[in-house]
């Protein structure tokens, strides 16, 4: 992971540590928003993964989706098959 995506990646790992407890376990997705992130950024780096990341917590609400949803590039036999789907 570069330097600038462990910076960014610090409180991701803050929030893991100190509020997920507090928070719950009511995930809508598998791996869960932190764990997506901490991937997104060790993956792509600062900019693309925070992106990820910040898109993936956009879809977390009660009308967004729900499921497996892995960072791209992290379960190629995951988007062979979504991407069948889509044809």
């Amino acid at each position: 992971m570069s330097p600038l995506a462990r910076l960014v990646a610090l409180p991701v790992r803050g929030y893991r540590l100190l509020a997920s407890p507090w928070v719950g376990h009511g995930c809508r997705f598998q791996p869960t928003c932190s764990a997506y992130a901490l991937d997104a950024l060790a993956r792509h780096g600062a900019l693309r993964g925070s992106w990820l990341a910040l898109r993936r917590i956009g879809r977390c609400h009660p009308w967004g989706g729900h499921g497996y949803d892995p960072v791209p590039g992290a379960d190629p036999d995951h988007e062979r098959a979504r991407d069948a789907g889509r044809r």
